[in-house]
């Protein structure tokens, strides 16, 4: 008993959870270890495509995008018509069956064939990645509070970064071994384990359950029409400057992407030694953000609020684009790459995921959707051709690090800008009494009672 009194008390210093809402952060704690570790198994495996076939990573990031365009309309499509607790084990299950069919393809075809079904996994993965998190996400931020995700989501977070940390090694570990196409099994097997937290979620645990707005319907069909993500977006400057700090995460980080696959094709002639290396920087990047998960994250949006939470991605980024110009070498790139993804996922992802707890949950699905995605991606667009352009003009690493530090001042503004828009939705949710503001998305965003 005293042992387990002591343990509560290390946990209690860690997160500021109540009681009732501990079965809640655990469940999306386990969820988010399920979907990315699934993820990580994989990730591997596209980055030494993206290497190994680096001339035609335009190309892919462009079928990406189209691909992210007819996805969202379907997956919109989904969310008009069913509850959450069934639209999200669907999508999931889709994916899966995407696995399972790669994984027969890379068996039985040819050698010949093999860079073509290299090219659409690159383009699927791209695609699946973006849509398993962001629906996770969405959930995430339609069940808690915008108190609760300050103090919970940090923890939750930690749960996707331990199954990061997973999913690297067992891919570090097995892919000599056992070969690529085995490894799309055990990704399958943990997002079909993730599907069934969906279902054993509580309902209840809301701080504003007492409002009947709150939960009435929240099982019901979210409703509304095939584009309202889009629609929504363009009426509201809020999720706006929410796509404008999409684009330019997404543009800075295709930029280093390039650079690292313009490395890394150089420094390393085996394909199966690239693969390591990716799947050990996955894991070195894992392991720093989940340290600080643990012992900052939750400190930080609480004491420094979202905006400053926000900006310390882009000022880490706009100082590792002038080191890199600097000094454009293989392991400056990789402490820059740890650092960067390692403050984007322990930092500006819960505090990111924060603006999207003042929507309503038509736009917690659709909306935010559609910006996690085809927004995401078409900033990764926009930096795919970028970069080749640059190149063409006669920059090298040194003078396309020097060009994107710039866009990091701009995005470093615009996080604070959204902060301090955030606070305001929040005070206004508090107080009309209701935790849907039904019409962020109008002009001028003045939100009113439903």
């Amino acid at each position: 008993m005293a042992q387990a009194t002591k343990v509560n008390r290390i946990f209690d210093k860690i997160v500021d959870v109540r009681p009732d809402e501990i079965r809640a952060l655990w469940l999306g704690f386990i969820f988010n270890f399920l979907v990315l570790g699934g993820y990580y198994v994989i990730r591997p495996i596209r980055d030494e495509i993206g290497a190994a076939g680096r001339e035609n990573l335009s190309w892919l990031f462009t079928a990406t995008l189209a691909t992210m365009l007819l996805g969202n309309a379907l997956f919109s499509a989904i969310v008009a018509r069913m509850s959450r607790r069934k639209f999200i084990p669907i999508a999931y299950r889709f994916f899966i069956a995407n696995l399972i069919i790669f994984y027969v393809l890379m068996r039985t075809l040819a050698p010949a064939q093999q860079p073509w079904i290299g090219r659409v996994f690159f383009v699927w993965v791209s695609v699946f990645n973006l849509f398993v998190i962001s629906v996770f996400w969405a959930f995430m931020t339609d069940v808690f509070s915008t108190d609760q995700a300050k103090r919970l989501f940090g923890f939750i977070a930690v749960g996707g970064t331990l199954g990061g940390i997973l999913g690297g090694t067992i891919t570090a570990s097995l892919v000599r071994h056992i070969g690529t196409a085995n490894l799309l099994f055990v990704s399958a097997v943990m997002l079909e384990a993730g599907t069934w937290c969906v279902r054993f979620f509580p309902a209840d645990f809301r701080q504003d359950r007492q409002l009947p707005a709150t939960e009435i319907g929240a099982e019901k069909p979210v409703g509304g029409s095939l584009w309202a993500g889009i629609t929504h977006v363009v009426r509201s400057p809020y999720l706006l400057g929410i796509c404008g700090f999409i684009l330019l995460h997404a543009i800075t980080a295709t930029l280093i992407y390039f650079q690292q696959a313009d490395i890394t094709a150089h420094q390393f002639s085996d394909r199966a030694a690239r693969t390591a290396f990716f799947a050990n920087l996955d894991r070195s990047v894992n392991t720093l953000t989940i340290l600080v998960q643990i012992f900052l994250t939750g400190r930080l949006l609480k004491w420094l609020g979202v905006g400053m939470t926000l900006a310390m991605l882009p000022l880490l980024s706009m100082i590792g684009f002038i080191g890199m110009g600097l000094m454009p070498i293989l392991g400056l790139l990789a402490v820059f790459q740890v650092l960067r993804r390692a403050a984007d996922y322990a930092m500006a992802r819960p505090a990111r995921e924060v603006l999207y707890t003042v929507l309503r949950r038509e736009d917690k699905y659709k909306a935010k959707s559609f910006i996690d995605t085809f927004v995401y991606r078409a900033g990764d667009q926009i930096g795919a051709w970028s970069y080749p352009l640059l190149t063409w003009l006669g920059l090298g690493l040194t003078g396309i690090s020097f060009v994107a530090a710039p866009l990091a001042a701009l995005w470093c503004a615009l996080s604070l800008w959204l902060g301090r828009k955030q606070v305001v939705f929040a005070r206004v949710q508090q107080h009309i009494g209701t935790s849907d503001i039904s019409d962020i998305a109008a002009p001028l965003d003045k939100p009113s009672a439903a």
